[in-house]
């Protein structure tokens, strides 16, 4: 099992345009706090889409019904070895061998369309993990989002950890609002019960909630 773990996007303020020195800022809110850097993260994302006779997302309507209109694809930075797929629609989260992708590429059943790339520094703290990072497409630095890990390491039950990260995220805003930044952090809570997870936290749980992450950071960047 995985110690307990919870996903933040930044949300910016209305009419607010993202830029690095929030991500700066809240690394400085870290080391304020006394976390100490240790090493960089990085986790991936793969947007898959259904190959069609007119191509990758061509004539999506034509598709048998029991084809997914999407899948996603997560390589978690903790667990470089395994690849976890996630249909949404379905609500299922599934984990297979990190060659997944490749057998995908070579099925030709679905073709990737976006990569996106979550990527930052990493600090611990006391019992606590932070890792604060980027949302950025591959091969580009084009800022799409701004987004958080706060990982618990005694506990993995999501239930009896829930007070606990709520009383670190309440002290995590309270020094972030000395910053006057042009927004806040936000948590959303995944529902794990509908994907067939347990109370026990684990690698397919984070899975989960960085495709939760993922639809908030792109609804605040088109808002």
């Amino acid at each position: 099992m995985a110690p307990a773990k919870w996903l933040m996007h930044w949300h910016p303020n209305p009419g607010v345009t993202l830029n690095t020195q929030i991500l700066s800022e809240a690394c400085g809110c870290a080391e304020s706090l006394g976390g100490t850097k240790d090493g960089r993260w990085k986790t991936s994302i793969i947007f898959y889409r259904p190959m069609t006779r007119d191509g990758p997302g061509g004539a999506q309507q034509n598709l048998p019904p029991d084809v997914p209109r999407e899948l996603l694809g997560v390589a978690l930075h903790e667990r470089p070895g395994l690849y976890f797929s996630i249909l949404r629609n379905q609500r299922l989260v599934l984990q297979a061998d990190a060659a997944f992708s490749q057998v995908m590429e070579k099925l030709q059943s679905f073709k990737a369309r976006v990569n996106l790339n979550f990527e930052g520094f990493q600090y611990q703290l006391g019992d606590f993990c932070l890792r604060i990072g980027k949302c950025v497409p591959n091969n580009t630095e084009t800022l799409r989002g701004i987004m958080m890990e706060v990982e618990y390491y005694p506990l993995s039950s999501i239930e009896k950890s829930r007070a606990i990260m709520v009383d670190f995220f309440d002290i995590w805003q309270e020094t972030l609002a000395k910053k006057s930044l042009p927004g806040r952090f936000i948590h959303v809570e995944s529902n794990f019960a509908e994907y067939g997870l347990s109370d026990h936290y684990s690698f397919q749980h984070t899975a989960v909630q960085y495709a939760t992450c993922l639809q908030q950071l792109m609804a605040a960047v088109r808002a």
